[in-house]
């Protein structure tokens, strides 16, 4: 999520909402209803999607996508909405209510982070039938005071693994470097997991000059990861690091992490003004990369092409990499006058689904969803082909 009290945008060449100079530009085909984040609309903020595949009929494949408070939510290849799930309850009047964050899926399982209420929730993607284990634990917390002061889980990859016939997850703590692999326990019809290991990526990096540098937040607030994926062939996982880059590591978390890109204003230093809640940036020292811009968020991958896709929510673009790692180009996504901007979640497919995307989905999140009469947020579906296109 693009964090409000950062100005670093101030460094990037272009305004949020302009079209990048040189990047190719992709028409999307299709957009889900606006979702509106007050408390008319529920509070229902779109944040990330996930592509189930129908095998008997990939026409009638589904998207899953999550919406903070406001739930989960599917919907046809056309946009149209199939069904929509609310989020846990507030456990008590003082605690915050469930809060889904990203969505990942395994089979017919739809996995996902409530960042509310520190816990994953799995549903089945036909009727979004909630089949979490009554008991299930806190991921990184042990009590509820702990949980009210949101240091939660939020970002997620999932995967199966065929070697050991069992489904892990890899799940962020917000505000924290740290990142949690979990194992999947199927509890007769229902769904519960544990912890395996942790893994807490640097806050503080060493530049070419010899200074320290970390990304100015709030104090006590850490650069945290969000986007992520899980390339199941090698067992790879690549997480983005919202004001740092993309690292490549094993995804059982026992390797040793490589930055395979930084973001523009990585090296930057800021100042934390409280009254504002903002960073003020001083001089660019030049250390960071030229691709990506923070926040990085919604990494996905395309198996057939073996390309890495992440949103550089800075700039407004998408990045692509050639795995396991080289950058290939960047391009934007429109649906008429309306770009992309700003986008939290991203997810890929390269299997033919139908008339619609006979060679393939992206779907992807969009942060400010014109054309409506308040603000708004929804999701974008675009055909492989056209992303293709432009990433040749």
């Amino acid at each position: 999520m693009r964090k409000v009290l950062l100005v670093l945008t101030v460094l990037l060449l272009t305004a949020p909402a302009a079209a990048a100079t040189g990047v190719a530009q992709v028409k999307a085909q299709v957009e889900t209803p606006g979702l509106f984040d007050d408390e008319e609309g529920g509070n229902a903020d779109a944040d990330d999607p996930a592509i189930w595949v129908n095998e008997r009929d990939p026409g009638r494949s589904i998207v899953v996508a999550t919406a903070k408070e406001g739930g989960l939510y599917s919907y046809r290849l056309d946009g149209t909405q199939i069904k929509h799930v609310p989020a846990p309850a507030r456990p008590g009047p003082e605690h915050a209510p469930g809060r889904f964050n990203n969505v990942d899926i395994v089979g017919d399982l739809a996995i996902v982070s409530d960042r509310g209420r520190d816990h994953i929730r799995f549903y089945q993607v036909n009727g979004l039938a909630d089949v979490t284990a009554p008991d299930v634990p806190f991921v990184f917390n042990t009590s509820q005071s702990e949980v009210d002061e949101q240091k939660t889980a939020y970002g997620l990859a999932a995967w199966y693994s065929p070697s050991d016939r069992a489904t892990y997850v890899l799940v962020s703590r917000r505000s924290t470097t740290r990142v949690a692999l979990l194992k999947v326990l199927p509890q007769g019809g229902k769904y519960s997991y544990r912890v395996v290991r942790t893994l807490d990526l640097p806050a503080e990096f060493t530049l070419p000059n010899g200074t320290k540098w970390q990304p100015c937040d709030e104090p006590g607030v850490l650069p945290q990861v969000e986007g992520m994926v899980v390339d199941y062939r090698t067992g790879t996982l690549y997480a983005g690091q919202e004001d740092v880059g993309i690292w490549r590591m094993p995804a059982n978390l026992t390797g040793r992490p490589v930055l395979i890109d930084k973001v523009r204003e990585f090296g930057v230093p800021g100042t934390y003004d409280p009254e504002t809640e903002e960073c003020t940036p001083g001089t660019d020292p030049g250390f960071g990369g030229k691709h990506i811009s923070a926040d990085v968020e919604g990494l996905t991958i395309h198996y057939g092409r073996n390309l890495l896709l992440a949103s550089s929510q800075g700039d407004n673009t998408f990045a692509a990499y050639d795995l396991p790692g080289k950058y290939k180009t960047s391009f934007q996504i429109k649906l008429g006058d309306d770009l992309v901007q700003e986008s939290d979640g991203a997810a890929v497919v390269g299997t033919g689904l139908g008339h619609r995307f006979p060679h393939g989905l992206l779907a992807v999140q969009d942060g400010d969803n014109a054309g409506e009469p308040r603000d708004s947020t929804n999701f974008k579906f675009v055909r492989w082909d056209d992303v293709a296109q432009a990433i040749r």
